[in-house]
């Protein structure tokens, strides 16, 4: 066969190197392809993640900013509540049906707000019972209201009668003052006055008769006898008191005489020898006698006192000398 410079017809084989080159590219290809698709999934996963934070911490927000405008609207209704409820205390003194369903009513409130992750539906059930709680509160406010009005017309009334007791007790014990100043007046006014004292020391002989001695161991007895009188004493008994003191000093006290002791206005208590009663008559004048009676009269000095209505009003002096030799 002759040579000819033509190509033949049967395909050529690329050298090896050729095919080492490609399967590279084509490894290099995919493996770009895989890390873009791993990068474009780990974006779309980070950007799904961000917009789900996002997502929660807008609802965090909402949550909180809801929570912090229920607590907002409770806090203005406890310091409405707190002013009206220590006013109607003080004016009721114990608590009604009314505190006792808001104490309720607050006890839930409070219980949903200290909750960190209180629900929707909880800070609805809180808005609910705040509005309940703000209509309690103004009918409470209107009961308080109420009762401060009755309490200010008490408090009125009391104090006008308060003053008209005053007046009346002011009166009362001027008209008490000038009546006790009357009644004394007209009581030291009463007492009776005395005069014409005498005092007779007598001798009783055994046939019955009697005679007037100054020896001391001749008398029996000593006769006081006085007139007693007062323009404006009522008629009626009188008491008067005779006091008879012997030389020694010693008041002379007998039970038949019906001695004691008087609470004097001026000399303090004082014993006295006897009382004797007096039947007076309004405007006249009454003669009084008594006779004053000892076992033995000694020589010296005898004082006769006269009181009445705790007042001295006259005295005397006899004096009993000793006797004679055969005396």
């Amino acid at each position: 066969m002759a040579n000819t410079n033509y190509p033949s017809a049967t395909p050529q084989t690329p050298p090896p190197a050729q095919k080492s080159r490609a399967g590279k590219n084509l490894l290099i290809g995919l493996l770009a392809a895989g890390l873009l698709g791993t990068w474009g999934y780990l974006l779309w996963h980070n950007n799904k993640e961000s917009d789900e934070k996002q997502e929660l911490r807008v609802s965090n927000t909402t949550m909180e900013t809801e929570r912090n405008s229920v607590k907002e609207m409770y806090d203005q209704a406890v310091y409405r509540l707190d002013s009206i409820t220590g006013a109607n205390n003080n004016l009721q003194g114990e608590k009604s049906g009314l505190q006792k369903d808001i104490e309720a009513k607050r006890n839930e409130i409070t219980s949903i707000l200290k909750k960190s992750n209180a629900t929707a539906a909880e800070l609805t059930r809180a808005r609910t019972l705040i509005a309940e709680l703000n209509g309690q509160i103004a009918n409470l406010q209107e009961e308080v209201t109420r009762l401060t009005g009755e309490n200010q017309v008490l408090t009125s009334n009391n104090t006008q009668l308060s003053s008209e007791k005053q007046v009346l007790e002011q009166n009362l014990q001027t008209s008490t003052m000038e009546k006790e100043e009357l009644s004394t007046t007209v009581d030291v006014g009463s007492t009776f006055s005395a005069s014409n004292i005498q005092i007779t020391p007598v001798n009783e002989k055994k046939n019955g008769k009697e005679k007037v001695t100054s020896t001391a161991k001749r008398v029996d007895k000593l006769v006081v006898s006085f007139n007693v009188e007062n323009r404006i004493a009522k008629s009626g008994p009188a008491d008067m008191y005779i006091m008879v003191t012997a030389p020694d000093g010693k008041v002379i006290s007998e039970a038949a005489s019906g001695g004691g002791t008087l609470t004097t206005r001026t000399d303090g208590d004082k014993p006295y020898t006897a009382k004797v009663p007096v039947e007076y008559t309004q405007g006249t004048q009454k003669a009084v006698q008594f006779p004053i009676r000892q076992a033995d009269f000694q020589r010296g000095d005898y004082k006769i006192e006269i009181y009445h209505n705790g007042f001295k009003i006259g005295e005397g002096v006899r004096t009993l000398k000793k006797g004679g030799l055969f005396g």
